[in-house]
């Protein structure tokens, strides 16, 4: 396979970097290299704000109807095209095909088409006025130029949560993807250019963290979009100064499992959370709370479901779990398991990368019991496939554990109890609850982001609620006297 050099992509037009660095591709699958993407010089930054900030006015001033045109049409290209993007999506992510990359296509393409309609929606009131010959107004407007950086484990799904939502409302936008997945959106952009966007709208440039920081720091960028790791969303905090922001910073999602839950359903729940994307998920199901009374016998039940889940070939159909995307995550699952065995652990399934495969980054799916609340795994998000099981006599035990933590994303609770579930939906220190399914439900159009007290971040990603974080509410106070 033959190494691809990628361009950036500035006012509509791709451009070879000017730069001499590059960063090294290699897939996840096989371990061949398959791209180099130049880091973005500083000239190559103020070009693509410049662009963004030239096409913005006039894009704002379109119609919602003629934006949400636009956005039907990426839609439509990305559904002409989910093939072809997917299967790079796979190769230089990890996924497999058919059971992830491809949905998450059809739910890329999902995005744009709600962020059309919303466009069209976005009501606002007429205020009652204390002098009888006045009327006050309101209406939305757009930030103005959105940059947005985005992880490697959902590349073209996370750029339609925000993109979406930030051009049917009237922003323009310069992304900057992971250094781990940059062919994948170059892919999405070839797509862009079948329909008609228009030039400058929306902006793609490569590079690293040094990339990301000139962008969030330049004067030309008015507010920012984030999504990935708790360290970065920090750095990007202390440098945004009043910028506008949406920052989704990690999860360390607990479900917790009562004496009276569907077993059956929880253990299948558990098992999906902690394996799909490779447990490479923001929600995923990083630690699950048992009661010591059904204990033993949900053991038995995670164990049956998670041998279902089968490691190999991505672009295989009967694979569930690919390799992970690249090696600081694979070493930080092989850390944080060995922590927890140390510590007391038990493992009952897997626990090791898996070997006879073609890179090192296949870590066989994993199910730990006895986890201890001093591990790692309890106090930071692990980010790889594993089910680690802590036990707990009562639901104020898993509640203390469940809160005992910097991050508050998304949890989950199984129980057939609804005064119970009441209980924790109110107690738990989470964005979002789920209540008999796993922490990695989602659906695209609702709102999604942390709890106010943890480290998480802020905003929400998901439908109009995006779009309501990506304007701003404008007020007029109207005298009709004369």
């Amino acid at each position: 396979m033959s190494t691809t050099l990628l361009k950036n992509y500035i006012n509509g037009k791709w451009q070879e970097g000017k730069g001499g660095n590059v960063q090294i591709v290699k897939s996840p699958v096989t371990g061949q290299e398959i791209y180099q993407a130049p880091d973005a010089t500083s000239e190559e930054i103020d070009a693509a704000v410049a662009a963004a900030k030239e096409a913005q006015g006039p894009w704002a001033a379109k119609t919602a109807w003629e934006r949400a045109d636009i956005c039907h049409q990426i839609a439509d290209a990305i559904d002409r095209n989910k093939e072809k993007i997917a299967r790079v999506l796979t190769e230089e992510q990890g996924k497999p095909y058919t059971e992830e990359s491809i949905p998450g296509l059809e739910e890329t393409a999902e995005n744009f088409r709600i962020a059309a309609e919303d466009a069209k929606r976005q009501e606002t009131a007429i205020i009652p006025s204390m002098d009888t010959e006045k009327r006050i107004l309101t209406f939305r407007e757009a930030h103005g130029v959105y940059t947005c950086i985005i992880p490697w484990n959902f590349p073209t799904l996370m750029l339609s949560e925000f993109m979406g939502p930030a051009i049917a409302s009237g922003n323009t936008v310069v992304f900057k993807p992971s250094e781990w997945t940059p062919g994948t959106l170059a892919a999405l952009t070839e797509v862009f250019e079948e329909t008609d966007l228009p030039k400058g709208v929306y902006n793609l440039v490569y590079g690293g963290g040094d990339v990301g920081q000139q962008l969030v720091e330049h004067p030309g960028v008015d507010a920012i979009g984030f999504i990935g790791s708790h360290g970065t969303a920090d750095k990007i905090v202390r440098s945004a100064g009043l910028k506008p922001s949406i920052l989704e910073a990690s999860g360390n999602g607990p479900t917790i499992v009562c004496e009276d839950a569907d077993l059956d359903k929880a253990a299948e729940g558990v098992v999906s959370g902690g394996f799909y994307c490779a447990g490479q998920v923001c929600c995923s199901t990083e630690r699950v709370l048992v009661h010591e009374k059904v204990h033993d016998e949900f053991v038995e039940r995670v164990l049956t479901e998670a041998k279902k889940w089968n490691l190999g070939d991505p672009n295989d159909p009967a694979t569930k779990v690919g390799p992970m995307n690249n090696e600081p995550t694979a070493a930080k699952m092989d850390a944080h398991v060995k922590d927890a065995v140390e510590k007391g652990a038990k493992v009952l399934l897997g626990g090791k990368r898996a070997s006879g495969q073609p890179t090192d980054l296949y870590y066989e799916p994993t199910v730990l019991d006895n986890v201890g609340l001093d591990t790692m795994i309890n106090q930071h998000e692990t980010f790889g496939p594993i089910v680690p099981i802590i036990t707990v006599k009562d639901d104020k035990e898993a509640i203390e554990v469940a809160n005992d933590s910097y991050l508050g994303l998304q949890a989950a609770v199984y129980t057939k109890d609804s005064s119970r579930a009441f209980k924790y939906m109110n107690a738990i220190n989470t964005g979002n609850v789920v209540i008999n399914d796993n922490s990695n439900y989602w659906e695209p159009h609702v709102p999604f982001g942390a709890a106010t007290g943890t480290s998480t971040g802020w905003g929400r990603i998901g439908g109009r609620y995006t779009m309501l974080d990506m304007t701003q509410l404008r007020t007029v106070v109207w005298d009709f006297s004369e």
